[in-house]
């Protein structure tokens, strides 16, 4: 069985925080207040529901909290947009982040989809 660690899907999206999170530390306070806040949270909330949802004992369990998973990806996408908007991010930043997270959403409904699978 694959330690938690080893899913690509959990490092894709634990990498993905980092890196938001460090592009939302260099702004001012009022927009990390607002947006920054907001859009660190839902980024954050990806990985986080994929891992509490690998730790439970049912794959029902586990599938409902990689649904919260795409949702928070979701959210992230609306964050993201507004952070673009307001011209907190750079073309190439924003780009960048839009095509890690269609790839995350992609093998996310693969890993949803394989879940109670067996391997016989």
């Amino acid at each position: 069985m694959l330690r938690l660690e080893d899913l690509e899907i959990y490092k894709l999206s634990m990498d993905l925080g980092e890196g938001i999170w460090n592009l939302v530390t260099k702004w001012g306070y009022f927009e990390k207040d607002t947006v920054g806040k907001q859009l660190v949270r839902a980024v954050d909330s990806i990985a986080a529901n994929i891992s509490e949802g690998y730790g439970r004992y049912h794959y029902k369990e586990n599938k409902q909290f990689c649904y919260f998973a795409r949702g928070s990806l979701l959210e992230t996408k609306t964050w993201l947009e507004k952070a673009k908007n307001r011209r907190l991010l750079s073309d190439v930043d924003y780009e960048t982040i839009s095509l890690d997270l269609v790839t995350i959403h992609k093998k996310l409904n693969a890993y949803i989809r394989s879940i109670g699978k067996t391997n016989d």
